[in-house]
């Protein structure tokens, strides 16, 4: 799918197709910083689709995706 600006607000059916497009590939194993990287939208606003369309989160999503780079505690 060819995503739309990320500076676009989404709106309408235009957000209903980008929400449930992330929705699918989050469900396919996709993490929320993947999905942010790959779009351009922020974490929040990827956060906020997969919201929109009533995703269900997988528990500890943000300790299974640590920021590039960052050490184990």
């Amino acid at each position: 799918m060819t995503e739309p600006s990320p500076r676009k607000y989404l709106k309408g059916d235009e957000r209903i197709k980008v929400a449930v497009d992330l929705k699918a590939r989050y469900e396919a194993g996709s993490t929320i910083r993947q999905l942010a990287e790959e779009t351009g939208y922020s974490h929040g606003a990827v956060c906020g689709l997969l919201h929109f369309v009533g995703t269900r989160m997988r528990p500890g999503a943000v300790d299974q995706d640590p920021a590039p780079g960052s050490e184990p505690a």
